[in-house]
């Protein structure tokens, strides 16, 4: 005989039938399980790191063009917020005229960021089918698949580059309580629609705004929660370490944030998917032989 399933045990059983937050916590968490999601969110993790250090040669690439012939802007560049960028901000404190612009470089750069996101959106697209266990004769094409990931890639980012802004001026002590509470709520606001908005647009399975909302509000409200506390580690501790632990505590620190944002945001499609059915049915009782 096969192992029973911990959602089987006897003590778990009766708090699923005592509590309906239980029982929609443990049908999440096993669900978790069975669609392999942790692998999935690993997966969209890895891909989104490998889109960021191409963004960063970009960022580079853009900064030579703009510095190149303007020592006026350097000095103003070196005593802004992008000297603490890492690995850049380094070489902006020491020798900013080293950096050259180079349009090869940023085009590749762009064609580098471009296919690691595209490959990051498709997994997520996966990882929403297997969640909504669509038949794979129902799921999109390739094709269809890649056009869904390029322009998830515009609304999911421009909507994390927005939220990240709101996070970041939290931490300005010129906001008073009132306005750091509106600016948390917008990127609630904010984190909630955008996380609403991809469950139903790179899903197959037709679902309305009403079933994503629970995974969407909450994964809304931990992501605020995490590009806060991103944004406070990056600009109290690490900022001030040496160049060299600096820059390994933020590769660190952004895969795990990145790992992080990929299982709460597949998490909220979990719950998503078994609120509708968390109630446990009485199993038929079996007839005498």
């Amino acid at each position: 005989m096969g192992r029973a399933s911990w959602t089987e045990h006897p003590r778990v059983v009766s708090l699923r039938e005592r509590s309906a937050p239980a029982n929609a916590l443990v049908a999440t968490i096993d669900n978790f399980r069975t669609h392999r999601t942790g692998r999935h969110a690993a997966l969209v993790a890895h891909y989104g790191f490998l889109s960021i250090f191409p963004l960063m040669l970009v960022f580079t690439t853009v900064l030579g063009l703009v510095l190149e012939g303007h020592p006026h802007l350097q000095k103003e560049i070196i005593d802004s917020a992008f000297s603490r960028l890492p690995i850049v901000g380094t070489q902006l404190a020491t020798d900013p005229s080293a950096l050259h612009g180079s349009v090869w470089v940023l085009l590749l750069g762009l064609l580098t960021a471009l296919w690691a996101s595209l490959r990051a959106f498709n997994v997520l697209q996966t990882s929403l089918d297997d969640i909504a266990e669509v038949p794979m004769p129902q799921r999109r094409t390739l094709v269809a698949i890649r056009v869904r990931s390029l322009l998830g890639i515009v609304v999911v980012g421009g909507g994390q580059v927005a939220t990240a802004f709101l996070t970041s001026t939290l931490g300005f002590d010129s906001w008073n309580p009132f306005g750091r509470a509106g600016l948390g709520v917008a990127a609630i606001a904010m984190n909630a629609t955008v996380l609403a908005a991809t469950y139903r647009w790179l899903c197959v399975a037709p679902l309305s705004w009403r079933q994503v909302a629970p995974g969407a509000l909450i994964g809304g409200f931990v992501f605020s929660l995490l590009q806060v506390a991103g944004t406070t580690v990056v600009a109290r501790a690490i900022a001030h370490a040496s160049p060299v632990y600096g820059t390994f505590a933020i590769l660190i620190g952004l895969i795990t944030w990145l790992n992080l944002h990929a299982i709460v945001a597949l998490l909220g499609a979990e719950l998503n998917r078994v609120l509708p059915a968390t109630r446990l049915e009485p199993q038929p009782a079996t007839a005498a032989s």
